[in-house]
């Protein structure tokens, strides 16, 4: 017999085997319109769970994001670079923040902790491959891929991007457009991997020469693979760009139950 794959889900066991679905609740959301009950309890899940990593994430400091995949071992080439990355970054006051899981999120998180600074993760809930890494002071584990995403973002002044697959590359290029279309202040980005990234930034000159996007669009990160280079970037649009050191710190309220 056959195998049979349901036209509503999309899943059989074959396809969950390559494509892990990590919240049952976001997927059937994304089927279309639901039920109104069903629609308002969704925005309920939704609130409490922002409202969960705020709580979390609200006194971590002044944080750069490292993207990058999570398939690479520490034996790679690429480890050892997001690992220097996070040490770099722990030396001119950042908390160091990734999705939390292995591979380039653990390299950068690990540098991190090995240069005594802070070290966060926003990991995602997903069947396979993504499990908080041990070099984290603090994490959050979030159900939702666009909660995640944000909270990512939110926190952030400085993004670099490591060598990944597709969600490196959602994260790239939604930081990307948040700049373009005026939603997000200009944060530095950097793309890391000019070798990994070539045919990735042949393809965006092309866009310009195109005209889908302006000739001022693709300066709108820097791409090399010098750590030197990124951090002096970071350090000149982000530190000083932002005068992150004259910020107000917050502190926790015991009244709203936030820790100490």
């Amino acid at each position: 017999m056959a195998e049979e794959t349901s036209i509503v889900t999309g899943h059989s066991e074959k396809a969950e085997n390559f494509t892990p679905v990590g919240s049952k609740q976001e997927a059937k959301f994304l089927e279309g319109p639901q039920s109104r009950w069903k629609e308002l309890l969704f925005a309920f899940d939704v609130f409490k769970e922002f409202i969960y990593g705020f709580r979390k994430l609200h006194f971590v400091g002044a944080c750069a994001t490292v993207f990058g995949s999570a398939r690479f071992p520490e034996t790679h080439p690429y480890y050892e670079t997001a690992r220097e990355i996070g040490r770099q970054l722990v030396s001119i006051g950042f908390t160091v923040m990734t999705g939390g899981g292995p591979g380039i999120m653990e390299a950068a998180n690990r540098g991190a902790k090995e240069a005594g600074g802070r070290s966060i993760g926003c990991n995602i809930v997903l069947p396979k491959e993504q499990k908080p890494n041990k070099y984290l002071d603090k994490w959050v584990d979030i159900n939702y891929f666009f909660i995640r995403k944000i909270l990512l973002t939110k926190y952030s002044y400085a993004f670099v991007v490591m060598p990944g697959g597709y969600g490196t590359m959602d994260e790239f290029f939604e930081s990307i457009t948040m700049i373009q279309t005026g939603k997000s202040k200009q944060f530095p980005i950097v793309l890391m991997g000019k070798a990994f990234h070539l045919e990735l930034y042949e393809y965006m000159e092309n866009m310009v020469r195109e005209k889908t996007i302006s000739p001022k669009d693709i300066e709108l990160f820097l791409f090399t693979d010098s750590v030197d280079e990124a951090i002096n970037h970071i350090n000149k649009h982000a530190i000083e760009g932002f005068a992150l050191k004259e910020r107000k710190k917050i502190h926790p309220l015991s009244i709203l139950g936030e820790a100490r």
